[in-house]
């Protein structure tokens, strides 16, 4: 057998191994995706003149967040125009580590010390992806 067709033949193989691989990878993803949930939660706070301090704690609240195990994304976005409202986005790798960032002090801490600024109660939505 002569040399470039060992090599074609090894070439052959290792593209074989490497789509497999690749598969099974995707489908690792695909399969962690379905477990994953989704928070979206709504925050109003009284007035414009406690954003700024609403802003400053649920920044820090954000960064805190970020270390839970089971974290996959956890963003604070703000309303350009009213300024006191703000929208948190969050994604966990499964509902239990979401449960475990519900019981977590930090967590509780921001809840309780955001209570008397706001507007109306956090408005939290749990989703999953469609199938």
């Amino acid at each position: 057998m002569s040399l470039a067709r060992v090599h074609r033949k090894f070439t052959i193989r290792a593209a074989l191994a490497a789509i497999v691989f690749m598969g099974l990878c995707s489908l690792a993803v695909a399969q962690d995706a379905d477990e994953r949930l989704y928070v979206v939660t709504q925050v109003d706070d009284l007035g414009q003149n406690g954003a700024a301090e609403a802003a400053q704690m649920l920044h820090q609240f954000a960064a805190n967040s970020r270390n839970d195990q089971g974290s996959v994304r956890f963003e604070v976005l703000c309303d350009p125009v009213r300024l006191n409202h703000f929208t948190i986005v969050e994604v966990w790798r499964t509902r239990q580590d979401f449960e475990s960032h519900l019981a977590a002090g930090h967590t509780k801490a921001c809840r309780d010390k955001s209570q008397p600024m706001l507007g109306s109660p956090f408005d939290e939505r749990l989703h999953k992806l469609l199938p």
